[in-house]
């Protein structure tokens, strides 16, 4: 595993005079949990004798540590963090800047895109400590809706938790944005259309342009390029304005948006339309050159060492989630199952003791075990002579 994490900070008066998405595949739209990341600004057109861009250089003898630019992220009502979603390196950093403006104002929330709105009651079950873990990933269907490894959040939330800082779920729900997504407006109900925000700004065609080079290159899903631009901007209003929301409910409180760095770069997903509804000073605040080095990409750009997560523990199984409960349908050759004596066609009731009711209960009982460790694994199995009997096997992970 790779261990280096110290976050280097390209500050404006250094290198990047800053004037003023992987992203991977989501599951909703290129795949929704996960935003189109642009990686360029669209080409302007020349002007006649135009006039030389000045040159800036970037003094990588000079950078500066990234508590040198606290005192003025601390001084915005929003910061914005973007990141890779699966880059574990992405996810430290934004915790690191959760920690040290937390330190500087506490009355900090942190919003993020990985839940849905119709889930904020159990975030705030969470951060009030009368829902625990288990019961948070269940309630929000973390494991159907967002997907991405657990454990790259898990620090973030863990600290949210033993601070009392306020969990805001940006995202909107799946099910409106993909029926918006396939058939358009008209589709929906009207309970559908009123979870809709009332204006979706279409003004920034550069921005439209970036989107368009980005989906056009995404294999067919069923959407047009032009159905998917319209579902990012969908998700950049419906974000906005719930942060919108809840600053105006909360005037005392600064807020860190954490989503894709497709929503934040140049400013014109999330950013902008915040801006447009409730004006304030923010800062957008990228990690690695995956984006580029463009002076208009973000306020400040962190340079860290990659990092990664240990390997996760495996059963070596198929599973097949229906109403009867989670089903083996498979054994991997050298399965750690197979080897404990699990076969095809059991039934998985229970994990260390927790009832398995479906395919998210496995992920939870499943999603910190490393190879090595050992989990009582009971099984419901049929036969011919006996009928369903449960079994008990102890199965140490590969």
């Amino acid at each position: 595993m790779k261990t280096r994490f110290s976050p280097v900070l390209l500050l404006p008066a250094v290198a990047l005079l800053l004037a003023g998405c992987e992203t991977l595949p989501h599951e909703q739209g290129a795949s929704p949990h996960r935003m189109p990341v642009p990686m360029q600004a669209a080409a302007k057109p020349e002007a006649a004798e135009a006039a030389p861009e000045p040159t800036r250089v970037l003094d990588l003898k000079a950078l500066s540590g990234v508590e040198a630019i606290m005192p003025r992220l601390a001084q915005k009502r929003v910061v914005f963090v973007g990141e890779i979603h699966d880059r574990q390196e992405h996810h430290q950093n934004q915790l690191e800047i959760i920690r040290r403006l937390h330190a500087l104002d506490p009355n900090l929330a942190i919003g993020m895109e990985y839940f849905q709105q119709p889930f904020q009651r159990y975030l705030d079950e969470y951060v009030a400590g009368t829902l625990d873990e288990p019961g948070l990933l269940k309630k929000t269907e973390y494991f159907t809706r967002w997907r991405v490894d657990y454990r790259l959040l898990r620090p973030i939330l863990d600290f949210a938790r033993q601070n009392h800082i306020p969990l805001l779920a940006l995202n909107l729900e799946r099910e409106v944005h993909h029926k918006f997504v396939a058939s358009g407006m008209d589709s929906l109900t009207p309970e559908e259309k009123a979870r809709i925000p009332a204006e979706i700004d279409r003004s920034d065609t550069e921005y439209r342009e970036r989107l368009e080079s980005v989906f056009s290159t995404h294999p067919d899903q069923g959407s047009s390029a032009e159905r998917m631009v319209e579902g990012q901007l969908l998700w950049d209003e419906a974000m906005a304005d719930n942060a919108a929301l809840y600053l105006k409910e909360h005037p005392q409180r600064r807020l860190v948006v954490l989503v894709g760095a497709g929503h934040v770069a140049y400013r014109s997903g999330i950013p902008k339309r915040l801006s447009r509804r409730l004006p304030m000073e923010s800062a957008v605040v990228l990690t690695g050159t995956e984006f580029g080095i463009d002076p208009d990409l973000a306020d400040y750009l962190l340079l860290t060492g990659s990092s990664s997560l240990p390997p996760s523990g495996r059963i070596g199984v198929g599973l097949d989630d229906s109403s009867e409960g989670v089903r083996i349908t498979q054994l991997s050759e050298g399965s750690a199952a197979a080897g404990a004596g699990i076969k095809v066609d059991d039934r998985i009731v229970a994990m260390d003791g927790r009832t398995v009711a479906d395919m998210a209960d496995v992920k939870i009982a499943m999603f910190d075990k490393r190879p090595g460790d050992r989990v009582q694994v009971t099984v419901s199995r049929s036969s011919w002579f006996s009928g369903n009997e449960e079994l008990k096997f102890e199965v140490t992970l590969k």
